[in-house]
């Protein structure tokens, strides 16, 4: 929109006008109130009452959605930040459909029915923003990962099926975590005072922070591939001797330090933190092909249930080294003994 010109209108104030496109788009006349915050690199942003209030309420019209597309609509609504969703149909809305919102319902934190017509449901969500902080989120979402990579490793080793169900159990924790955490970012994202509310300073962060989350909700992935191959598997283990088996364990808590030190270095913007990140990854980059190089000759069927572990665990690290990459980045964002910004 260009430069605009600093006036003096008294002996301490300084003001400019508002460009009139802006003020035109945004339903700004005079006399309403704006937010004025200050951000990073000295900047301010201007936000207008109607943008704090926000777009927080949505109508899905089901009528030419099957049930899956219904739910995805309530997953992507919740996501945008709405704060009551509709869901309705030109007849009454068939059990398909109902049963679409009650599984979303399930799904998604702070989400309830509130009302319900045979032609119509509304549901609400409770979610406030000051009630959570990305970094403590972050956090929770990779010790979730790690919770169940742990268990479903340790219920590898000792066969035991209904510590690889616990683990899966807790999958669904794992994604309420990350749908939340896609809430709150896409929040703050259009009303840049939301930031501070939700742990940040400025709103730079949030496109790392949403990599970050999804590579978090990945590890937790490869974590259920492993749970889901142990109750898969024929006497719910692998085909290994107990020497292979404890090198797959060591491997584990390896790939649990990486994940829990690359997001501690997403959240305090440490530089130093992801350079021994990088070496903790170097350390183990090669060890599912070396575990995978000393097996002995087996049937392909078990050899192939060894591969997907380890390849689950391999890549689990590599997500976190992509955290760790992330971090770099926010941490050179950032005044530091590494960097000066002016």
């Amino acid at each position: 929109m260009g430069t605009r010109k600093v006036q003096q209108l008294g002996p301490s104030t300084l003001a400019m006008t508002l460009p009139a496109e802006w003020a035109r788009s945004q339903d700004v006349v005079k006399g309403d109130e704006v937010t004025v915050r200050e951000g990073g690199r000295g900047s301010l942003t201007v936000t207008p009452a109607s943008a704090r209030q926000g777009e927080t309420e949505a109508t899905i019209h089901a009528t030419d959605f099957d049930a899956d597309a219904v739910e995805r609509a309530i997953v992507g609504q919740y996501v945008l930040g709405r704060r009551i969703i509709h869901v309705e149909s030109e007849a009454a809305l068939d059990s398909a459909h109902i049963n679409a919102v009650y599984s979303a319902e399930t799904q998604l934190m702070g989400l309830g029915v509130v009302e319900e017509t045979p032609a119509r449901i509304t549901i609400r969500c409770s979610v406030d923003p000051a009630d959570f902080d990305l970094n403590n989120l972050l956090e929770r979402l990779e010790n979730t990962g790690s919770t169940m990579r742990g268990e479903a490793v340790k219920a590898l080793a000792h066969g035991n099926p209904d510590l690889a169900q616990r683990a899966l159990n807790r999958e669904r924790q794992a994604n309420k975590i990350f749908v939340l955490l896609l809430r709150l970012i896409f929040t703050a994202y259009h009303d840049p005072g939301l930031a501070r509310t939700v742990g940040l300073d400025e709103g730079f962060p949030l496109v790392g922070y949403r990599s970050v989350a999804k590579n978090l909700e990945l590890v937790a992935d490869n974590a259920e591939d492993i749970a889901e191959i142990v109750m898969a598997t024929d006497g719910h283990t692998l085909d290994v001797d107990q020497a292979t088996m404890r090198r797959i364990r060591e491997f584990t808590d390896a790939v649990d330090d990486v994940a829990a030190s690359a997001v501690s270095a997403a959240v305090n913007r440490d530089y130093d933190a992801t350079v021994a990140v990088r070496e903790q990854f170097s350390a183990i980059e090669d060890r599912e092909a070396d575990i995978l190089a000393d097996l002995p000759e087996m049937n392909n069927a078990d050899l192939l249930e060894a591969r997907e572990v380890l390849v689950s665990l391999q890549q689990s690290a590599q997500y976190s080294m992509r955290n760790a990459e992330i971090a770099a980045n926010l941490a050179l964002n950032e005044q530091s003994a590494h960097t000066t910004l002016t």
